[in-house]
Protein backbone atom coordinates (compact mmCIF):
# COMPACT_ATOMS: atom_id res chain seq x y z
CA UNK A 1 0.00 0.00 0.00
CA UNK A 2 1.30 3.42 -0.96
CA UNK A 3 2.36 5.74 1.85
CA UNK A 4 0.92 9.21 2.25
CA UNK A 5 4.05 10.78 0.77
CA UNK A 6 3.97 8.42 -2.21
CA UNK A 7 0.34 9.36 -2.85
CA UNK A 8 1.22 13.04 -2.50
CA UNK A 9 4.01 12.73 -5.07
CA UNK A 10 1.61 10.95 -7.41
CA UNK A 11 -0.84 13.82 -7.17
CA UNK A 12 1.82 16.19 -8.59
CA UNK A 13 1.07 14.62 -11.99
CA UNK A 14 -2.71 14.67 -11.59
CA UNK A 15 -4.75 15.82 -14.62
CA UNK A 16 -6.91 17.76 -12.20
CA UNK A 17 -5.54 21.32 -11.71
CA UNK A 18 -7.11 21.54 -8.27
CA UNK A 19 -5.52 18.29 -7.08
CA UNK A 20 -2.14 19.18 -8.59
CA UNK A 21 -2.23 22.64 -7.02
CA UNK A 22 -3.08 21.24 -3.59
CA UNK A 23 -0.30 18.65 -3.86
CA UNK A 24 2.44 21.09 -4.88
CA UNK A 25 1.44 23.50 -2.14
CA UNK A 26 1.69 20.72 0.46
CA UNK A 27 5.11 19.68 -0.86
CA UNK A 28 6.29 23.29 -0.76
CA UNK A 29 5.14 23.56 2.84
CA UNK A 30 6.91 20.34 3.84
CA UNK A 31 10.22 21.60 2.45
CA UNK A 32 10.15 24.42 4.98
CA UNK A 33 11.20 22.10 7.81
CA UNK A 34 14.02 19.59 8.28
CA UNK A 35 11.55 16.84 9.16
CA UNK A 36 9.54 17.54 6.02
CA UNK A 37 12.64 17.48 3.82
CA UNK A 38 13.68 14.14 5.33
CA UNK A 39 10.30 12.58 4.64
CA UNK A 40 10.34 13.81 1.05
CA UNK A 41 13.97 12.81 0.49
CA UNK A 42 13.04 9.15 0.94
CA UNK A 43 10.96 9.47 -2.24
CA UNK A 44 13.33 11.69 -4.22
CA UNK A 45 13.49 9.37 -7.25
CA UNK A 46 9.84 10.07 -8.00
CA UNK A 47 9.53 13.49 -6.36
CA UNK A 48 12.30 15.42 -8.11
CA UNK A 49 11.31 14.57 -11.70
CA UNK A 50 7.70 15.43 -10.84
CA UNK A 51 8.70 18.84 -9.51
CA UNK A 52 10.99 19.36 -12.48
CA UNK A 53 8.04 18.70 -14.78
CA UNK A 54 6.16 21.59 -13.14
CA UNK A 55 8.95 24.06 -13.94
CA UNK A 56 7.66 25.85 -17.00
CA UNK A 57 4.04 25.03 -16.20
CA UNK A 58 1.48 27.68 -15.24
CA UNK A 59 2.79 29.99 -12.54
CA UNK A 60 0.33 28.69 -9.94
CA UNK A 61 2.15 25.34 -10.15
CA UNK A 62 5.61 26.53 -11.16
CA UNK A 63 6.24 28.98 -8.32
CA UNK A 64 5.56 26.60 -5.38
CA UNK A 65 7.46 23.86 -7.24
CA UNK A 66 10.50 26.11 -7.57
CA UNK A 67 10.25 27.23 -3.95
CA UNK A 68 10.28 23.56 -2.96
CA UNK A 69 13.24 22.85 -5.24
CA UNK A 70 15.24 25.75 -3.80
CA UNK A 71 14.68 24.34 -0.30
CA UNK A 72 15.41 20.74 -1.28
CA UNK A 73 18.58 21.67 -3.18
CA UNK A 74 20.17 22.92 0.03
CA UNK A 75 20.71 19.22 0.80
CA UNK A 76 23.86 18.06 -1.00
CA UNK A 77 22.52 14.62 -1.94
CA UNK A 78 19.28 16.01 -3.34
CA UNK A 79 21.18 18.74 -5.16
CA UNK A 80 23.27 16.08 -6.86
CA UNK A 81 20.15 14.20 -7.91
CA UNK A 82 18.66 17.38 -9.36
CA UNK A 83 21.78 17.91 -11.44
CA UNK A 84 21.47 14.36 -12.76
CA UNK A 85 17.80 14.67 -13.74
CA UNK A 86 18.47 17.78 -15.83
CA UNK A 87 17.43 20.63 -13.54
CA UNK A 88 20.20 22.93 -14.73
CA UNK A 89 19.26 22.50 -18.37
CA UNK A 90 15.61 23.15 -17.56
CA UNK A 91 16.46 26.26 -15.54
CA UNK A 92 18.66 27.67 -18.28
CA UNK A 93 15.98 27.02 -20.88
CA UNK A 94 13.46 29.14 -18.97
CA UNK A 95 15.71 31.78 -17.39
CA UNK A 96 15.48 35.08 -19.22
CA UNK A 97 11.93 34.65 -20.46
CA UNK A 98 10.17 34.17 -17.13
CA UNK A 99 8.76 36.88 -14.88
CA UNK A 100 10.75 38.48 -12.06
CA UNK A 101 9.67 36.08 -9.31
CA UNK A 102 10.33 32.92 -11.35
CA UNK A 103 13.67 34.25 -12.63
CA UNK A 104 14.76 35.00 -9.09
CA UNK A 105 13.85 31.49 -7.91
CA UNK A 106 15.64 29.91 -10.87
CA UNK A 107 18.76 31.95 -10.06
CA UNK A 108 18.62 30.89 -6.41
CA UNK A 109 18.25 27.27 -7.46
CA UNK A 110 21.32 27.56 -9.70
CA UNK A 111 23.29 28.97 -6.76
CA UNK A 112 22.57 25.81 -4.78
CA UNK A 113 23.23 23.41 -7.66
CA UNK A 114 26.58 25.00 -8.51
CA UNK A 115 27.85 24.39 -4.99
CA UNK A 116 28.68 20.98 -6.47
CA UNK A 117 31.47 20.45 -8.99
CA UNK A 118 29.09 18.34 -11.04
CA UNK A 119 26.65 21.24 -11.12
CA UNK A 120 29.34 23.65 -12.34
CA UNK A 121 30.46 21.19 -15.03
CA UNK A 122 26.88 20.71 -16.21
CA UNK A 123 26.24 24.46 -16.29
CA UNK A 124 29.45 25.07 -18.24
CA UNK A 125 28.55 22.22 -20.63
CA UNK A 126 32.07 20.95 -20.04
CA UNK A 127 31.49 17.68 -21.86
CA UNK A 128 30.45 19.30 -25.16
CA UNK A 129 33.20 21.27 -26.87
CA UNK A 130 30.80 22.94 -29.30
CA UNK A 131 28.36 24.11 -26.61
CA UNK A 132 30.88 24.76 -23.83
CA UNK A 133 30.31 28.16 -22.23
CA UNK A 134 27.00 28.85 -23.97
CA UNK A 135 24.96 28.82 -20.76
CA UNK A 136 27.66 30.88 -19.05
CA UNK A 137 27.46 33.57 -21.73
CA UNK A 138 23.70 33.71 -21.22
CA UNK A 139 24.11 34.09 -17.45
CA UNK A 140 26.60 36.92 -17.87
CA UNK A 141 24.30 38.68 -20.32
CA UNK A 142 21.39 38.48 -17.89
CA UNK A 143 23.59 39.57 -14.97
CA UNK A 144 24.54 42.65 -16.95
CA UNK A 145 20.90 43.75 -16.99
CA UNK A 146 21.09 46.49 -14.39
CA UNK A 147 19.15 46.11 -11.17
CA UNK A 148 18.03 49.73 -11.59
CA UNK A 149 15.89 48.62 -14.52
CA UNK A 150 13.65 46.94 -11.94
CA UNK A 151 13.79 49.76 -9.42
CA UNK A 152 11.29 49.26 -6.64
CA UNK A 153 10.97 45.56 -7.51
CA UNK A 154 12.90 42.41 -6.69
CA UNK A 155 16.10 41.96 -8.69
CA UNK A 156 15.52 38.88 -10.89
CA UNK A 157 19.18 38.29 -11.71
CA UNK A 158 21.14 39.48 -8.67
CA UNK A 159 21.74 35.91 -7.45
CA UNK A 160 23.58 35.14 -10.69
CA UNK A 161 26.54 36.88 -9.07
CA UNK A 162 26.72 34.04 -6.54
CA UNK A 163 26.49 31.49 -9.37
CA UNK A 164 29.49 33.18 -11.02
CA UNK A 165 31.44 32.96 -7.76
CA UNK A 166 30.73 29.22 -7.66
CA UNK A 167 31.73 28.78 -11.29
CA UNK A 168 35.02 30.65 -10.80
CA UNK A 169 36.05 28.19 -8.07
CA UNK A 170 36.87 25.68 -10.79
CA UNK A 171 39.70 25.94 -13.30
CA UNK A 172 37.42 25.39 -16.29
CA UNK A 173 35.19 28.20 -15.06
CA UNK A 174 38.10 30.63 -14.68
CA UNK A 175 39.41 29.69 -18.11
CA UNK A 176 36.08 30.51 -19.75
CA UNK A 177 35.61 33.73 -17.78
CA UNK A 178 39.11 34.94 -18.66
CA UNK A 179 39.04 33.91 -22.32
CA UNK A 180 39.86 37.16 -24.20
CA UNK A 181 37.62 36.16 -27.11
CA UNK A 182 34.61 35.94 -24.80
CA UNK A 183 35.33 39.04 -22.63
CA UNK A 184 32.96 37.68 -19.97
CA UNK A 185 34.84 38.97 -16.93
CA UNK A 186 34.95 42.46 -18.41
CA UNK A 187 31.16 42.40 -18.70
CA UNK A 188 30.78 41.09 -15.14
CA UNK A 189 33.03 43.78 -13.69
CA UNK A 190 30.68 46.48 -14.99
CA UNK A 191 28.37 45.57 -12.13
CA UNK A 192 31.03 46.40 -9.51
CA UNK A 193 29.41 49.77 -8.78
CA UNK A 194 25.86 48.41 -8.71
CA UNK A 195 23.60 49.72 -5.92
CA UNK A 196 22.87 46.05 -5.17
CA UNK A 197 25.12 44.61 -2.46
CA UNK A 198 24.34 41.10 -3.72
CA UNK A 199 25.64 42.00 -7.17
CA UNK A 200 28.75 43.76 -5.85
CA UNK A 201 29.60 40.73 -3.70
CA UNK A 202 29.17 38.49 -6.73
CA UNK A 203 31.59 40.62 -8.73
CA UNK A 204 34.21 40.88 -5.98
CA UNK A 205 34.09 37.15 -5.23
CA UNK A 206 34.38 36.23 -8.90
CA UNK A 207 37.36 38.52 -9.44
CA UNK A 208 39.06 37.15 -6.34
CA UNK A 209 38.69 33.56 -7.51
CA UNK A 210 40.02 34.46 -10.96
CA UNK A 211 43.09 36.02 -9.34
CA UNK A 212 44.08 32.63 -7.92
CA UNK A 213 44.92 31.38 -11.42
CA UNK A 214 48.52 32.51 -11.90
CA UNK A 215 48.60 31.26 -15.50
CA UNK A 216 45.80 33.67 -16.46
CA UNK A 217 47.35 36.94 -15.21
CA UNK A 218 47.92 38.33 -18.70
CA UNK A 219 44.28 37.68 -19.63
CA UNK A 220 43.15 39.18 -16.32
CA UNK A 221 45.13 42.36 -16.95
CA UNK A 222 43.49 42.73 -20.37
CA UNK A 223 40.46 43.90 -18.37
CA UNK A 224 42.55 46.50 -16.49
CA UNK A 225 40.42 49.45 -17.60
CA UNK A 226 37.59 47.93 -15.54
CA UNK A 227 39.62 45.80 -13.14
CA UNK A 228 41.60 48.53 -11.36
CA UNK A 229 38.51 50.65 -10.52
CA UNK A 230 36.65 47.55 -9.32
CA UNK A 231 39.47 46.66 -6.92
CA UNK A 232 40.91 50.05 -5.94
CA UNK A 233 37.79 52.20 -5.50
CA UNK A 234 36.42 50.04 -2.63
CA UNK A 235 39.77 50.59 -0.86
CA UNK A 236 40.11 54.29 -1.71
CA UNK A 237 38.35 55.63 1.39
CA UNK A 238 36.13 58.70 1.27
CA UNK A 239 38.63 61.51 0.82
CA UNK A 240 38.76 63.70 -2.29
CA UNK A 241 42.15 63.14 -3.88
CA UNK A 242 44.47 65.97 -4.89
CA UNK A 243 45.28 66.84 -8.50
CA UNK A 244 48.84 65.77 -7.75
CA UNK A 245 47.56 62.27 -7.00
CA UNK A 246 44.96 61.98 -9.76
CA UNK A 247 47.20 63.18 -12.59
CA UNK A 248 49.11 59.92 -12.20
CA UNK A 249 45.93 57.85 -12.59
CA UNK A 250 43.85 56.80 -15.61
CA UNK A 251 40.57 58.68 -16.02
CA UNK A 252 38.49 55.76 -14.76
CA UNK A 253 40.18 56.22 -11.36
CA UNK A 254 40.95 59.94 -11.44
CA UNK A 255 37.39 61.04 -12.16
CA UNK A 256 35.60 59.34 -9.24
CA UNK A 257 38.45 60.08 -6.81
CA UNK A 258 38.35 63.80 -7.66
CA UNK A 259 34.86 64.15 -6.17
CA UNK A 260 32.93 63.30 -3.03
CA UNK A 261 31.53 59.78 -3.25
CA UNK A 262 29.91 57.07 -1.18
CA UNK A 263 32.60 54.67 0.07
CA UNK A 264 32.12 50.91 -0.07
CA UNK A 265 30.43 50.08 3.24
CA UNK A 266 30.66 46.29 3.08
CA UNK A 267 33.86 45.03 4.74
CA UNK A 268 33.70 41.66 2.96
CA UNK A 269 34.00 43.40 -0.41
CA UNK A 270 36.92 45.49 0.84
CA UNK A 271 38.66 42.37 2.17
CA UNK A 272 38.18 40.57 -1.14
CA UNK A 273 39.48 43.60 -3.07
CA UNK A 274 42.65 43.63 -0.93
CA UNK A 275 43.09 39.87 -1.37
CA UNK A 276 42.65 40.17 -5.14
CA UNK A 277 45.22 42.94 -5.37
CA UNK A 278 47.64 40.92 -3.26
CA UNK A 279 47.32 37.91 -5.56
CA UNK A 280 47.84 40.14 -8.61
CA UNK A 281 50.82 41.91 -7.03
CA UNK A 282 52.54 38.61 -6.28
CA UNK A 283 53.54 38.57 -9.95
CA UNK A 284 55.82 41.16 -11.50
CA UNK A 285 53.38 42.12 -14.24
CA UNK A 286 50.67 42.69 -11.66
CA UNK A 287 52.91 44.89 -9.50
CA UNK A 288 53.90 46.95 -12.51
CA UNK A 289 50.26 47.44 -13.42
CA UNK A 290 49.35 48.52 -9.91
CA UNK A 291 52.17 51.03 -9.69
CA UNK A 292 51.33 52.39 -13.14
CA UNK A 293 47.88 53.55 -11.96
CA UNK A 294 49.21 55.06 -8.71
CA UNK A 295 47.63 52.19 -6.79
CA UNK A 296 49.96 52.42 -3.77
CA UNK A 297 48.90 56.03 -3.19
CA UNK A 298 45.24 55.00 -3.26
CA UNK A 299 45.93 52.30 -0.71
CA UNK A 300 47.85 54.74 1.47
CA UNK A 301 45.00 57.24 1.55
CA UNK A 302 42.31 54.58 1.93
CA UNK A 303 44.11 53.00 4.87
CA UNK A 304 43.76 56.27 6.80
CA UNK A 305 39.95 55.95 6.72
CA UNK A 306 39.75 52.21 7.40
CA UNK A 307 38.46 51.00 10.77
CA UNK A 308 37.78 47.31 10.19
CA UNK A 309 40.67 45.20 11.59
CA UNK A 310 40.43 42.49 8.93
CA UNK A 311 40.45 45.02 6.10
CA UNK A 312 43.35 46.88 7.71
CA UNK A 313 45.28 43.62 7.81
CA UNK A 314 44.64 43.26 4.07
CA UNK A 315 46.02 46.77 3.41
CA UNK A 316 49.11 46.06 5.51
CA UNK A 317 49.83 42.73 3.86
CA UNK A 318 49.47 44.25 0.41
CA UNK A 319 51.50 47.32 1.33
CA UNK A 320 54.35 45.17 2.58
CA UNK A 321 54.39 43.23 -0.67
CA UNK A 322 54.45 46.40 -2.77
CA UNK A 323 57.22 48.02 -0.74
CA UNK A 324 59.45 44.99 -0.46
CA UNK A 325 58.29 43.01 -3.48
CA UNK A 326 60.69 44.03 -6.19
CA UNK A 327 61.63 47.70 -6.13
CA UNK A 328 59.45 48.26 -9.18
CA UNK A 329 58.31 51.63 -7.89
CA UNK A 330 61.75 53.03 -8.54
CA UNK A 331 61.70 51.79 -12.13
CA UNK A 332 58.31 53.38 -12.82
CA UNK A 333 59.11 56.67 -11.15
Amino acid sequence: MATEVEELVGFLSSPSPQVKKAAVDIVQGLTGSEEGVRSLANHSKALLPSLLHLVGDKKEFEQPALEALVNLSQETALSGELVEVGMIERAMEILGRADICISQLLSMLLVNLTQLDSGVERLLQAGDEKLRGLYLAKLVRLFNISSTENEGKEDPYGHIGSVLVNISRMEIGRKLLLDPKRSLLKIIIRQSDSPSLLRRKGVSGTIRNCCFDETQLSNLLLTSQFLWPALLLPLAGKQVYSKEDTKKMPLELANPLSHERDPEKDPEIRVQAAESLYLIAMQEGGRRGLWSVNGPRILEVGYQDEEDPQVMEGYERLGSLLIHGSGLEEDIK
